[in-house]
């Protein structure tokens, strides 16, 4: 057991990677970033400057990085979905450690290959599900653990995604298509790893699911609607979706938008308006693009125990946020994440008493992911140290099998039928 700062490198310097890295400027004891690898020219020197990473540790390609004797004890893998496991599988093999950002892939092969890789290499390999860490979810995994609600036999979960979330990321943006990533897999891998994890030892073995695309459709776009907000569309200014109002003036989700803009330095609101009227998929009309993912399905899963879980997606909602219901042989807890707080029900069978209710406010109400993130990545420099986890971390087995229920779920609904996961011991 070593008490020295982990040293880890960057490979892939977006908005995950470079936010996980920044532990290290807060906490130096804990992580030193000494390297990075990118292909943007742009993202890796801003990396390099803000970490003071010399010019001989920045690389264009994990396997450039895989290709020199290794120099650090652990990646912080944030590249794109589609490039995790290319770049996780030669830097695992060439020694390395790694945090990984989820979704760890977007289809089976590659995950049963990842899976075989951290098998047979030893590596440690760390999933970026946060919320696992967030205090709200990590309570209530404590209490279960605890024994406070006895044996879990039913789960329910639910995520709203809210109208401008969905519309930025999953209807214009880079997940709007089911060859990128299943939607239940781009928008609820957090859930489905966290209904594992409460059943963690327990494989899931059955999965159903029902889905459609019901809001962002073409037949649903309002009269005088056009093709581009700021170009054709007569109603942009009393849309809920414009994209002027949600990325110039209310500047929203602005890592996702302006992607295109990265090479300036400073880009001015009137370059970035440009780019709305022009190129930039986010300008376009809600109703009329090349999406082609769910905005709402369900997902039941039976796991080999007998325990049953649901999940639902609802996407343009008002009001985002995620809510837990689990079901135990000795009660039951309830909760809504972005309230923080939960409440533990018991069997009271006092005279004029039907139950028990304890509440449980964590006072963390609308903190970035309940707060899980900077937790994630100290809890993966004290994997990597050698010393004791916390509960949040387990086999990566769990983290498998979330996004095997994913895959499933996807399959069942296409395919209108259940499909059976493979038991991965």
């Amino acid at each position: 057991m070593s008490a020295s700062p982990v040293t880890a490198v960057i490979v892939g310097a977006g908005h995950r990677g470079v936010g996980y890295a920044s532990l290290s400027l807060s906490k130096p004891e804990l992580l030193q970033i000494v390297g990075v690898a990118d292909p943007d020219p742009v993202r890796r020197r801003r990396a390099a400057e803000r970490f003071d990473i010399p010019p001989e540790r920045r690389y264009e390609t994990a396997q450039q990085m895989a290709e020199v004797p290794q120099f650090a004890d652990a990646v912080i893998n944030g590249t794109m979905d589609r490039d995790h496991v290319p770049t996780a599988l030669p830097l695992l093999e060439a020694g390395y450690d790694m945090l990984l950002e989820k979704p760890i892939c977007p289809n089976r092969e590659e995950l049963l290959e990842l899976l075989a890789t951290v098998r047979r290499t030893g590596r440690k390999l760390n999933i970026g599900h946060v919320l696992r860490y967030a205090p709200f979810y990590a309570t209530i995994k404590q209490r279960i653990l605890d024994g406070e609600i006895g044996e879990i036999y039913a789960i329910h979960t639910t995520e709203a995604v809210s109208y401008h979330h969905m519309a930025t990321c999953f209807v214009r943006g880079k997940w709007n298509r089911r060859e990128v990533n299943p939607m239940l897999l781009a928008k609820c891998c957090h859930d489905l790893d966290l209904i594992a994890w409460f059943k963690s030892g327990v494989a899931p073995r059955f999965v159903s699911s029902f889905g459609a695309r019901t809001v962002f459709v073409e037949d649903r776009a309002p009269e005088g609607s056009g093709t581009r907000c700021l170009v054709d569309c007569a109603i942009e200014a009393d849309c809920p979706y414009s994209a002027r109002k949600h990325f110039l003036e209310q500047k929203l989700w602005a890592t996702y938008v302006w992607h295109e803009l990265e090479h300036l330095e400073n880009p001015t609101d009137e370059d970035r308006e440009r780019s709305l009227r022009e190129g930039n998929p986010h300008g376009r009309c809600v109703w009329r693009t090349d999406c082609d993912v769910m905005d709402h399905q369900h997902v039941m899963i039976e796991f080999e125990d007998g325990t049953t879980a649901s999940h639902n997606m609802i996407t343009g909602t008002p009001r985002p946020g995620r809510d837990i219901h689990i079901w135990g042989t000795e009660g039951e807890i309830q909760g809504f994440m972005e309230e923080g707080r939960f409440v533990v029900r018991h069997i009271d069978a006092r005279a004029g008493h039907e139950y028990s209710e304890e509440p449980v406010d964590l006072s963390v109400s609308m903190d970035m992911h309940g707060g899980g993130d900077m937790r994630l990545v100290e809890d993966f420099v004290h994997a990597v140290r050698g010393e004791e986890p916390s509960i949040s971390s387990t086999s990566i087995l769990d983290s498998i099998y979330g996004h095997l229920i994913a895959f499933a779920a996807d399959e069942a609904m296409m395919d209108r039928r259940i499909v059976e996961i493979e038991d991965l011991g």
